[in-house]
């Protein structure tokens, strides 16, 4: 859900009456901060002592060189310490020297901690610096002291990954490190990409555009607001940079839960926090997938996903009652469009309180027979939970809340909110009785209705109300008409304290708006006395840190949970969709940079409101929408309360594009599925840009209309209305329609334009890769469990050639994820071309699991081999085989080449080969092979 006041949609009167909130919120400050803060706030800081510790880091003192008061006084003693971690990761931690100063929990997201600051220290140490450099095996650490700076080198071509010194220039000044204002900056070579710093809607593609702001704070905002702060807080970016001919990719996490501003100037870096720690993380990459393979080992590998999510999700907030839900399941059904998982919005709440059933609208004996019978085809369900407990004394689960003592305070009593039941409290999942509580109430919800998965919403925290608020008396709140979004509690704006009023202010919300607008008053306090100021965008990570142990301890499965918001370390525990979209081409085109930028954020599994969220998408877009969505790796139709209907069948023209696009992506399941294999034991993006697999090739750099999933299917998609083509980069090499693999473009790094009319998607495969796929079908159950066809691609008209490919099969259920645990399956695929014999074989580790199922290998097809179509000599597993022999059939195909019409050479020849009739078991090692004749 939900549909929350767009930004961008405020009436006249509503934007002039949000400005004078934000001027009484923020004691009439609103000015930019950016313009009003000088360029240079200070002197900076000089190093004075710096030594070796006991454990291989180095520990020194840095000390204040002229103090100011501008945005509060200068912590006058810092503590500096640098550690090589690993051997592609340095970490770089600076905080006060003389107490303990907010940190992400080390208990939320593991890691080493840092020495503690001592209580007494000295000023000053006579012990001369004689460290000049901390070398790792790749990275080295280097610094100045007087003013101090640091910078971070890569050892096998000198290159600088991050510079903090000014060197006297105006772009930036010197480090500054007060209580409530830190900032640091890094000089950035100019045609550098870099890639990241979200959660934000990007209009100018993937790549991150100088001057474009960059404000990380969770906040419900909806996503058709551009640069904005949304959902997620992710201070990580990725940046590429080529060396002469060779390019090398690094990254940069700046781990810190406060709100900050990142000013990019495209020779220059700016961080702007409002509190916490320096805690940098510098990975050394140097390709796209060593950088996120290092930081996910460091933030958590993404978490294992159930086969049946990577199935065609339906939603929609309005499905009034149980039979409009059944109604949708038929209706996909007859209109032979997949569908795996059904969805409720918070319909089935009783007055929109969590973990209850309205006994009207979804009688719990009749929702409980729906659920056995979808249930038993393999068919799934999940709802939505929001955080905010409905304050309501003959709640059960408010009761049970407040007999727990689970909620965040504000002046020792439950802070109090407006969200969709009307009055709230926040859990506070910070507090280990809040997670044991949540665990228990997750349960009794369960044995009430046997949901298949989570949906954790609203959990930046989404407040409809802001500031210190009180329930009005004598009036109902909410009134149960008009929109259920305005706030109707009394409520006082809090100024008080400089965690309400904090001396910087960053962008929030795009406006400038105060930090406590809309969400927890940042006063608030947490368990152990934190402060909701410093732990506000961990809200929704450590809810499904909390929602995952919940669920995981149900039945032993594995969970699966969508969340809205995230930060640093939520893939390890959740799945996350884009929020709340419009239904327009530029929505459309934008969705691809966000769920590219997740799976560099270590959240592979995402994707975009099919059609958009609202108000209502034309038929033409929502047939190219699902030509899209139907290859996000997380992929859901999801529609607004006051949109009208759009599942797929409601058009006939949407209902062949789904049939077709879907039907795609369900022979492609276990390929996908082998890619959420990938993602859990390396962080491999799903869904992947282009220069992932092509880092060398500059012009894919910032490429956003076109995406991989994986190393070697690219999709090529229609974004812009009335359009029956489309211009597509080729990367060079040879690729395959999947949809007509007779199809061949052959590209020395070029733009094609593509026939694309309305129900035709182009998806590409790349040369030397061999993909699996099986048959389809109308649910993933049904699909998983059809024959396998292995797609081996050679370069076009190539006389040799390899090609390699994988494949992951498992119980689905158990939480690991992993070969070697008896319910699982994996194979190494291998195919080679060299003087007209084309060899193909598997290599099996644990094959039990796959023998036990029954799979098999039906069907070989090779692309891009040259010769004549006189095919011979066939062996299978070291025997020949006879032509037509067992139902075996060979036969080959010419391939058509598009080519760039000033290519100037003629057609290449090569054919398409295919064997059909095999029965080769999955979980056994095979070979084949055959020779191809000699050309006359």
């Amino acid at each position: 859900m939900f549909f929350t006041i767009s930004l961008l949609s405020l009436t006249l009167s509503s934007f002039c009456l949000l400005l004078v909130l934000i001027s009484c919120f923020s004691g009439g400050y609103s000015s930019s901060s950016s313009s009003a803060a000088p360029t240079r706030i200070g002197k900076g800081y000089r190093l004075i002592s710096i030594e070796e510790t006991s454990d291989g880091g180095f520990l020194g003192h840095l000390q204040v060189n002229q103090k100011n008061n501008f945005y509060g006084p200068d912590i006058p003693l810092l503590q500096l310490y640098v550690k090589h971690e690993s051997e592609n990761r340095l970490r770089v931690h600076i905080t006060d020297a003389e107490k303990q100063r907010w940190e992400v929990p080390y208990n939320l997201l593991p890691r080493d901690q840092p020495p503690k600051p001592k209580q007494a220290i000295g000023r000053s140490r006579k012990k001369p610096i004689s460290v000049l450099e901390i070398a790792g095996s790749e990275l080295i650490f280097l610094h100045t002291v007087d003013p101090f700076s640091f910078a971070v080198t890569r050892r096998s071509n000198g290159q600088t990954l991050f510079n903090s010194s000014s060197g006297g220039g105006d772009s930036f000044g010197e480090m500054v490190f007060k209580d409530q204002y830190l900032e640091i900056s890094t000089q950035l070579p100019e045609d550098a990409s870099l890639y990241g710093l979200g959660e934000n809607t990007q209009p100018h593609g993937i790549k991150l555009y100088p001057n474009d702001p960059y404000t990380l704070y969770t906040t419900d905002v909806s996503a058709i607001n551009l640069n904005t702060d949304l959902y997620g807080s992710h201070p990580v970016y990725m940046e590429l940079r080529n060396v002469g001919d060779k390019p090398y990719a690094h990254a940069v996490l700046l781990l810190n839960s406060n709100g900050m501003d990142v000013f990019y100037r495209g020779n220059s870096l700016t961080y702007k926090l409002i509190g916490g720690v320096f805690d940098f993380y510098f990975f050394v990459g140097p390709t796209p997938l060593d950088v996120v393979d290092q930081y996910t080992s460091f933030i958590g590998r993404p978490a294992p996903m159930p086969y049946w999510s990577l199935g065609f999700h339906q939603c929609r907030w309005g499905y009034h009652n149980l039979s409009v839900v059944e109604d949708v399941v038929e209706n996909y059904k007859k209109a032979k469009i997949p569908l795996d998982v059904i969805w409720n919005d918070d319909d089935h709440m009783d007055g929109h309180k969590d973990f209850t059933l309205n006994p009207i609208n979804y009688p719990r004996p009749k929702l409980l027979a729906f659920l056995e019978k979808i249930h038993s085809i393999g068919m799934k369900y999940i709802v939505l939970i929001d955080p905010g407990i409905g304050v309501n004394s003959s709640y059960g689960v408010y009761q049970r809340a407040i007999a727990n003592d689970v909620f965040i305070k504000y002046e020792g009593e439950p802070y109090l909110a407006q969200v969709w039941p009307g009055a709230v409290n926040f859990p506070d999942f910070l507090n280990p009785k809040t997670v044991a509580w949540w665990g228990d109430e997750i349960q009794r919800f369960h044995e009430l209705v046997p949901v298949d998965g989570l949906w954790i919403d609203m959990n930046e925290a989404s407040n409809f109300c802001s500031g210190k608020c009180t329930i009005p008396e004598g009036k109902q709140c909410p009134s149960g008409t008009g929109p259920g979004w305005e706030c109707c509690l009394d409520c006082k704006n809090i100024t008080k304290t400089r965690w309400d009023d904090p001396p910087y202010k960053i962008n929030a919300s795009g406006l400038q708006v105060p930090i406590g607008f809309k969400t927890i008053a940042t006063s608030a306090v947490h368990y152990n006395g934190v402060l909701e100021y410093d732990a506000h965008s961990l809200y929704g990570f450590s809810q499904a840190i909390a929602t995952h142990k919940a669920l995981q301890g149900l039945e032993g499965k594995r969970p699966f949970i969508l969340s809205r918001s995230t930060y640093v370390g939520s893939g390890k525990y959740a799945a996350h969709w884009t929020g709340d979209n419009k239904g327009t081409w530029e929505d459309l085109k934008y969705s691809i940079s966000t769920v590219l930028n997740f799976g560099i954020f270590g959240v592979p599994m995402v994707g975009a409101d099919i059609c958009g969220f609202y108000p209502a998408p034309t038929e033409e877009l929502c047939n190219r929408w699902i030509e899209v969505g139907a290859f996000y790796p997380f992929s859901r139709d999801h529609a607004n309360y006051y949109s009208p209907r759009q599942e797929l069948y409601q058009w006939e023209s949407v209902t062949k594009s789904a049939q077709n696009a879907l039907g795609m992506r369900y022979k492609l399941l276990p390929y996908l599925y082998t890619l959420t294999y990938f993602a859990h034991i390396s962080g491999a993006p799903i869904a992947r840009p282009l220069f992932f697999s092509f880092p060398a090739f500059k012009e894919c750099h910032g490429l956003s209309t076109q995406f991989l999933l994986g190393s070697s299917l690219m999709v090529s998609p229609v974004l812009e209305q009335g359009e029956t083509k489309v211009k597509a980069l080729f990367p060079p090499g040879s690729w395959y329609n999947v949809f007509d693999m007779t199809q061949t473009v052959v590209s020395k790094g070029q733009y094609f334009t593509l026939d694309s009319p309305l129900h035709v998607v182009n998806v590409h495969l790349y040369q030397n890769t061999i993909l699996p796929m099986q048959q389809g079908g109308m649910i993933s159950k049904e699909a998983r469990m059809t024959p396998f066809t292995l797609i081996v691609s050679f370069p076009a008209g190539a006389s040799k050639g390899e090609a390699k490919g994988s494949l992951y099969l498992d119980n689905d259920e158990l939480p690991e994820m992993k070969p070697g645990n008896g319910y699982s399956t994996y194979v190494e695929l291998y195919a080679t071309l060299d003087q007209g014999i084309v060899k193909v074989w598997s290599e099996v580790e644990e094959g039990k699991f796959a023998l036990d199922k029954g799979w098999i290998i039906e069907k070989v097809t090779v692309l891009g081999v040259g010769g004549s179509e006189k095919i011979s000599a066939l062996e299978i597993n070291g025997s020949s085989v006879a032509p037509d022999a067992c139902n075996i059939e060979l036969s080959s195909m010419k391939q058509k080449h598009l080519r760039d019409l000033e290519d100037g050479q003629e057609n290449s020849k090569s054919l398409m080969v295919n064997i059909t009739g095999l029965k080769l078991p999955v979980g056994e090692n095979f070979s084949m092979s055959w020779k191809m004749g000699i050309q006359g």
